[in-house]
């Protein structure tokens, strides 16, 4: 027999003497409860020692913050060189309600602008269409042409803000609207800096915004990683989301594995595109949710750099260590929020703010405390952002890089998170990919479970809710200011939109459209006659109609 270690001996040592500690100090203990698990159903021990992570090795698993792999962070310094970006989500009613709203914004302090698109924004249907009765204006800004757009961005001088655009099926649309601006401000599209969300594999997964099927979305969405890559070479083309994954009900493991899944599938389509997954690779971004389960969402955060470090690495063959670097914004969990006790989702944002800095993000979004009741008023989004002020200023939590990095608890919670994730790539793989698995329904039925699973937890009350089913109040709280959107604000953009309509050159939108429908047919670059389709103020829902004539449309398959 093979003579010990002194590593083995060790913890062999380390077992027996936690085997003496369980048998008297712990077992002299009660426990108020039999059983813990963290949000997403996992079992929480009640102490973590070096037997929980008794393979870590330091330079392979966690390396120094800015070098392979990435697991303490992608910058050497993090905070201490720059702080998170600061971006309040903002977007209500008509272009020119939004643009005062952004305004406000840079006035106090935000650092970066965050567009929420209505929902016939992002279903691709033009404020007049039977569908978009309603809703126009609601859930964000309505645009609907170039004049929308330009409105949007008056006097924001798009070489000076990041804009990040949270729009997915039609974003290869606003984006080409948003290009135009800038042509139109005398700002080289070289210099703008922002995001576009345009991840549309989660749109099939969670949030079910589309316009065509999964095949032509990940087609058109590889179009404009090319275009970026060629003429935006500053922008973020796709911010493969999680976010919407976890707003569906899916546990932490879960969202970080459907998301990287769906980022390894965009590679994959920028390679077969023809460029090389250097070319783009470190202009690609993630969204994660922050939930309220602060340990686990600090593990996720550090599992999801060192897993896609790995796999860029090692599957892909990425040789420039920025394609290694997962780069992430964080928005705090909206389904968190609570309409009972509204004033608590100050708190619960706070700490799922903390969990997303102690993970590293690069930009953070705060959630206001009224928006679980409706879009947030002034007073709500200033609070929102002050939370976001004092964290990065007064806390100290920025002053070092990953402070959490070598605590048992933590890195034992990394490991299993990425244990998790990794079995699930192979589940995916062995289905035949991310499209498959959509259309299979897969991705669908593991959160549909997973959501159960989590409210009958608080149905049953073992998952303490403060305000729902715990520490109940019978009286409404007062004070909680609602922004309201006028229904004359739908009459205005469907009167701003038929104005366009009138005064535009009909022979040449006709003939944009032609050429755009003609480009998707021989399977051609599309962006250019988007472009076109833009400078002719067609609409969004006529470029639309233009795609679906060549893709067609999709309808998803029930999960039960």
């Amino acid at each position: 027999m093979a003579e010990q270690t002194g590593r083995e001996r060790e913890l062999a040592d380390l077992a027996e003497r936690r085997r003496r500690w369980e048998a008297t100090t712990r077992a002299a203990t009660r426990d108020r409860r039999e059983r813990f698990t963290s949000l997403s159903g996992e079992p929480v021990q009640d102490v973590y020692t070096p037997l929980d992570v008794p393979d870590l090795d330091y330079a392979r698993d966690l390396g120094f913050p800015g070098e392979y792999p990435f697991t303490r962070g992608i910058h050497a310094n993090l905070y201490r060189g720059r702080m998170f970006t600061m971006r309040q989500f903002a977007g209500y009613g008509t272009a020119r309600e939004t643009n005062r709203r952004f305004r406000y914004l840079l006035e106090q302090g935000q650092t970066g602008l965050s567009v929420a698109f209505d929902m016939p924004t992002l279903m691709g249907y033009d404020s007049d269409h039977p569908q978009s009765l309603g809703e126009v204006g609601r859930e964000g800004v309505a645009i609907d042409t170039l004049d929308d757009m330009e409105t949007l961005f008056e006097g924001i001088p798009l070489d000076e803000v990041s804009t990040s655009m949270t729009i997915n099926g039609p974003a290869p649309i606003l984006w080409a609207m948003y290009l135009v601006v800038a042509e139109r401000q005398g700002v080289p599209w070289r210099k703008l800096r922002g995001t576009t969300q345009a991840d549309i594999l989660k749109e099939f997964i969670a949030q079910k915004e589309w316009i065509v099927p999964p095949g032509p979305s990940v087609e058109l969405l590889a179009q404009t990683l090319v275009f970026a890559t060629r003429h935006v070479p500053q922008w973020y083309p796709v911010s493969i989301s999680g976010y919407h994954i976890r707003e569906a009900g899916s546990t932490a493991a879960q969202e970080l594995a459907f998301t990287l899944a769906d980022g390894f599938a965009y590679v994959e389509a920028g390679m077969r595109a023809g460029l090389d997954v250097d070319a783009f690779a470190p202009r690609l971004s993630f969204f994660f949710n922050s939930h309220i389960d602060f340990f686990e969402e600090i593990a996720k955060f550090r599992a999801a750099r060192r897993i896609w470090a790995r796999h860029m690495r090692e599957e892909y063959g990425a040789k420039d260590p920025r394609s290694w670097m997962l780069r992430f914004h964080t928005q705090t969990a909206g389904c968190s929020l609570t309409a009972q006790q509204p004033m608590n989702n100050v708190v619960r944002t706070a700490y799922e703010a903390l969990a997303a800095v102690l993970g590293g993000t690069q930009s953070l979004h705060t959630n206001s405390m009224d928006e679980v009741l409706a879009l947030p008023t002034e007073h709500a989004v200033k609070v929102a952002l002050r939370t976001q002020q004092i964290l990065a200023y007064e806390t100290g939590v920025t002053d070092t890089v990953d402070p959490l990095g070598g605590s048992y608890y933590v890195e034992a919670l990394t490991n299993r998170i990425e244990a998790r994730a990794e079995a699930y790539f192979r589940e995916i793989r062995e289905m035949g990919g991310v499209v498959a698995g959509i259309e299979n329904g897969y991705f669908q039925r593991e959160i549909a479970e997973a959501a159960f699973r989590y409210q009958a937890e608080v149905d049953r009350g073992e998952r303490v809710v403060v305000g729902v089913n715990a520490y109940v109040e019978d009286t409404p709280e007062e004070g909680i200011e609602i922004l309201r959107i006028d229904p004359s604000v739908e009459r205005e953009q469907i009167g701003r939109l038929m104005a366009v309509r009138e005064c535009r050159d009909p022979e040449a939108v006709a003939a944009a459209l032609a050429a755009l429908e003609a480009a998707a047919r021989r399977e051609g670059d599309v962006m250019g006659p988007i472009l076109d389709a833009v400078r002719a103020y067609a609409t969004e829902g006529e470029i639309v109609q233009a795609l679906q004539r060549v893709y067609g449309r999709y309808r998803e398959t029930s999960v039960f």
